[in-house]
């Protein structure tokens, strides 16, 4: 077995016993065992469509790259092997990140009146479950502030720990509310569209919660102290690694002077997370079907990505044919307008800050930020194909 696969192997087996924790508590609540039943298998089969298991085992088969983050983040700060209880508190709250990615999906589908979901129907599609996925999503949110009571109750950083978990719920609904006003798959406006909104949904719908959630977990747990009276913010204002109004990029590629380590943390990983949605994007676009996983649907659905931003298109953008001749035509002139070459020279420029901020990071604090943190998120999706 490989170094990943062992490393993968250990994770789920954190999450067993989390599964089970889960199930002998609303057992001991005195409920109805159908309500029991109900909740136990909701628990697999929602999660077998939204963080990547078999519903009949309940084994992970997604990447679970957010979650596992949390427990690499931990060893890289500490700088040693954790110890079993460590790793099982780490591990524990790279799953509750993986509960709270399933929370946001569950809901998100309803929104969207989407059809499937990793290749699998949406779990209000299926039988018997319908609008009840609307309480059952609310509980996947639950599970997740169950399990940090029990497990960090009596820990220092408790209260800090809840107040990042909900301001980032907080800000990601946030983004998912411009997404869905922006650009609803049955309605197109591209006089909505723009590259800083595009900005704005990909930093709140995804990066806080993709990116910087796994650090900020990993640091509390390490006792990297967190500026409670003035906690760390990220602003859209001036922060932009490439500009959108299409002007030179900007030559600071330094910190925040006298930043705690949070904000440092905010100003290379926001950054980093919007890279990685625009990577998406492109892939969507340019990537194959056998080497993508899945069929790009971003042009058909009218998604506000960052392909279509920069090119701007206004005839046959978010419209479905079975021949597919819009969307053929919306890729003609992708290609015409070179955004492949737009992109590249987008992910050289922004990739080249990025390191910049990296390299001066002060690791001379003890137990403080490790550059390895950043250069282990940069280095998994720099260059990725899938």
């Amino acid at each position: 077995m490989s170094d990943k696969a062992a490393r993968r192997a250990k994770f789920e087996e954190a999450w067993a016993k989390i599964r089970d924790e889960l199930v002998e508590h609303i057992e001991g609540e005195g409920f109805p065992p159908e309500a029991v039943k109900w909740y136990k298998d909701t628990r697999a089969n929602e999660l077998s469509i939204y963080a990547g298991r078999t519903s009949s085992t309940m084994s992970p088969v997604g990447k679970l790259n957010r979650g596992m983050s949390v427990v690499d983040t931990v060893e890289i700060i500490q700088g040693r092997t954790l110890t079993e209880k460590e790793y099982f508190r780490a591990a524990l709250l790279g799953w509750c990140i993986e509960l709270l990615q399933a929370f946001f999906l569950v809901s998100d589908d309803m929104m969207d009146s989407s059809i499937t979901r990793r290749g699998q129907p949406c779990w209000y599609r299926l039988p018997k479950v319908g609008f009840l996925a609307i309480n059952d999503s609310f509980m996947l949110e639950g599970a997740i502030y169950h399990l940090i009571r029990k497990h960090f109750r009596q820990e220092p950083y408790y209260a800090d720990l809840l107040d990042v978990f909900h301001e980032t719920t907080y800000q990601t609904e946030y983004g998912q509310l411009v997404d869905l006003i922006t650009a609803p798959e049955d309605h197109v406006d591209l006089s909505k569209f723009s590259l800083d909104r595009h900005r704005l949904i990909v930093i709140y719908k995804t990066a806080f919660y993709s990116f910087y959630l796994p650090v900020a977990c990993a640091m509390l747990m390490s006792g990297v102290p967190y500026p409670t009276e003035n906690p760390p913010k990220f602003s859209l204002k001036g922060t932009a690694l490439v500009p959108t109004d299409g002007s030179a990029p900007s030559t600071t590629t330094s910190l925040p002077a006298n930043a705690d380590p949070y904000t440092i943390a905010l100003s290379i990983l926001i950054p980093l997370g919007e890279y990685f949605q625009v990577q998406d994007d492109w892939l969507d676009y340019s990537a194959t079907p056998e080497v993508l996983g899945k069929i790009g649907t971003d042009i058909v659905d009218n998604k506000c990505s960052w392909v279509v931003n920069t090119a701007t298109l206004e005839d046959n953008y978010g419209k479905k044919d079975a021949q597919g001749v819009h969307e053929n035509k919306v890729k003609a002139v992708y290609e015409e307008l070179n955004i492949r070459g737009a992109y590249e020279k987008y992910e050289e420029t922004v990739v080249g800050i990025l390191k910049e901020r990296i390299g001066s990071v002060d690791e001379s604090k003890e137990g403080g930020l490790k550059r390895e943190v950043f250069e282990s998120f940069l280095g998994k999706i720099y260059k990725r194909s899938k």
